[in-house]
């Protein structure tokens, strides 16, 4: 029996010592998996340094860019401040999660994933072999890399000079960080340097190039926007320091939360750009006793914000042409879209969106009427949507991918929310009796 324990003991004790071992080298290649991960991230972040760091000095433009002082309700749900997302959301945004999640089913291509990336993440344009691994990230609701942060912004040393397809800001990957004012001071954390491009549209613009008709200028065209740059309004002026360490000494500074707007009527405060901010529609109609035919003209202003939203690609837009009769009831109706379907986004050339600064553009119409019921009025309607409506079999097979109720619960959200119309104008025309 003695032998026995003895054995039944060396046994137990092997056993022990396989299982340890086997322990050690999960946690030896758990570790490893983990310093694989932060191998790459480490290295971006040698030239993309974490915002965290910059708020050591520089915490109010910190908690502004972070949206830490906007805690409201459309913040925690959408990632966004007054129906705005924040530069600082950018990736953690339950919206831009969704709507990459569902582009991401239309199989991109590697280079089409970069050019999506390039905007939402400027990082890639310097390290363009991390595209899949910050895809994953986001997908996984666990990203540890900035999109857009501090140095994203402030390694901006140049734009293209010449048009070219987006974005045409040029990043410098050194230690040098660039802002706008003269001279700046020496310091212990950074070189800087001065960079007038900091006060120009054509700094915005070159990610937000729908905006305006040529995203080389420098300023806003237009006689009432004349000397008017994007940051004016964008980065609210204020007084004070950029930094939190330098006493009393106060200057004009732009706040960092970069406010835009979604939901028209927000930020309107001067009636000579209301007067710009929405987009016109007129009716030029030819009659026959059974076709109604002609054009609405869409006139946009050269305030570059005639439509709400900062997003350049999935914006889309409908022109809804209705006639009626003398009792209001529609005896005819011809619907107009404009705007990619996700299958076609970022597949070749951007087209411009139907409405964009100092545009005009007429669209034909035709509607078969009827002699018996004639029509004595046309409308004209122009709504919009922030992403495209998604066919029910991508829809599903994006929810697919996601691990829980509750996240299959949000993006339904999100998705009802950004492809829910809302009116930006209408016009109506009274036929006269020779028109009917």
């Amino acid at each position: 029996m003695g032998r026995v324990t003895l054995l039944i003991s060396v046994v137990l004790l092997a056993l022990v010592a396989g299982f340890q071992a086997m322990d050690r080298d999960r946690a030896v290649a758990q570790k490893a998996d983990e310093q694989g991960s932060s191998d790459w991230v480490a290295e971006m972040e040698e030239i993309f340094i974490r915002s965290e760091d910059c708020k050591q000095c520089h915490d109010r433009h910190y908690e502004e860019w972070k949206g830490i002082r906007e805690q409201t309700p459309d913040l925690k749900t959408f990632g966004r401040v007054d129906a705005a997302l924040l530069h600082g959301t950018a990736l953690e945004s339950p919206v831009f999660r969704t709507v990459l999640g569902l582009w991401l089913q239309t199989s991109p291509t590697p280079e089409q994933r970069r050019k999506c990336l390039s905007c939402h993440v400027p990082a890639v344009t310097i390290y363009p072999q991390y595209v899949d691994k910050i895809t994953s990230q986001v997908m996984s609701g666990k990203v540890e890399i900035e999109g857009i942060g501090c140095a994203s912004c402030h390694l901006i040393n140049a734009v293209e000079e010449k048009p070219a397809p987006p974005p045409t800001f040029k990043l410098n990957p050194g230690k040098v960080i660039y802002g706008p004012y003269a001279e700046p001071e020496d310091n212990l954390v950074h070189p800087s340097s001065q960079s007038e491009l900091y006060r120009g549209v054509n700094y915005c613009v070159s990610c937000h190039f729908d905006k305006v008709k040529d995203v080389t200028r420098r300023d806003l065209p237009g006689e009432i926007l004349r000397g008017t740059i994007c940051q004016d309004c964008h980065m609210e002026p204020s007084t004070g320091s950029s930094t939190s360490r330098r006493g009393a000494l106060t200057r004009p500074i732009g706040r960092h939360w970069f406010r835009g707007i979604v939901i028209p009527g927000i930020m309107l405060r001067n009636r000579n750009l209301q007067a710009e901010w929405v987009p016109r529609v007129d009716i030029e109609v030819e009659t026959s006793p059974t076709v109604l035919r002609g054009k609405v003209v869409v006139r946009t202003g050269s305030l570059p914000h005639n439509f709400p939203g900062g997003d350049p690609v999935l914006k889309q837009f409908f022109l809804t042409v209705t006639a009626k009769d003398e009792h209001g009831l529609v005896v005819a109706s011809a619907r107009t879209h404009f705007g990619l379907p996700f299958d076609k986004l970022i597949r070749g050339p951007i087209p411009d969106p139907l409405i964009k600064g100092g545009t005009t553009t007429r669209v034909p119409f035709e509607l078969s009427v009827s002699k018996d019921q004639p029509p004595v009025a046309i409308e004209a309607l122009l709504t919009y949507a922030l992403i495209p409506e998604p066919e029910p079999e991508l829809r599903e097979r994006y929810l697919a991918t996601l691990a829980t109720e509750k996240e299959r619960q949000a993006a339904i959200e999100v998705i009802e929310e950004y492809t829910q119309e809302r009116m930006l104008t209408f016009r109506t025309k009274e036929l006269s009796l020779s028109e009917r």
